[in-house]
């Protein structure tokens, strides 16, 4: 069952975020498909909604390109850290294309049942993003640590 749950999910990256292949999102999600995180301003309930954050994704940065560094599955979840990257030539949550290259990390707990993706619990570097769209201040040198 892990194994074809993380084919599943692979799938997800490859064809559809990487080749942009967003109609493959209505065979492999769930119809109640819900994606959880802190930075969707809307409900992200369904294919549709999924298919929409791609967009808006692409939109910002056209050759957004997702590279799974680690793949992790045990029952019906599937663990997935991944890297984006891309250039901001787009609209971006109301922020105008910079021009910028920006990479970011993140990592997507899949839940997976009867081969559809359930739902998605999504972690991603924000601040990190919006510090390389230059809309956030970047945090000075680490101080040194010291045991004293």
């Amino acid at each position: 069952m892990a194994s074809e749950n993380k084919a599943i999910a692979r799938r997800l990256y490859d064809e559809v975020l990487n080749k942009r292949r967003v109609e493959l999102v209505d065979e492999l999600m769930s119809p109640s498909h819900a994606m959880h995180s802190n930075h969707i301003p809307d409900s992200c309930i369904g294919p549709e909604a999924y298919k929409r954050e791609v967009a808006r994704f692409v939109t910002g940065f056209p050759d957004l390109r997702f590279i799974v560094e680690d793949m992790v599955a045990d029952s019906d979840k599937v663990a997935v850290l991944w890297t984006i990257s891309g250039t901001h030539k787009g609209e971006f949550r109301g922020i105008s294309p910079t021009g910028n290259k920006v990479t970011i990390e993140g990592i997507t707990i899949h839940q997976i049942a009867d081969g559809k993706i359930m739902d998605s619990y999504i972690s991603v570097d924000y601040l990190g993003l919006m510090q390389q769209l230059g809309v956030a201040p970047a945090f000075g040198p680490p101080r040194s640590a010291s045991a004293g």
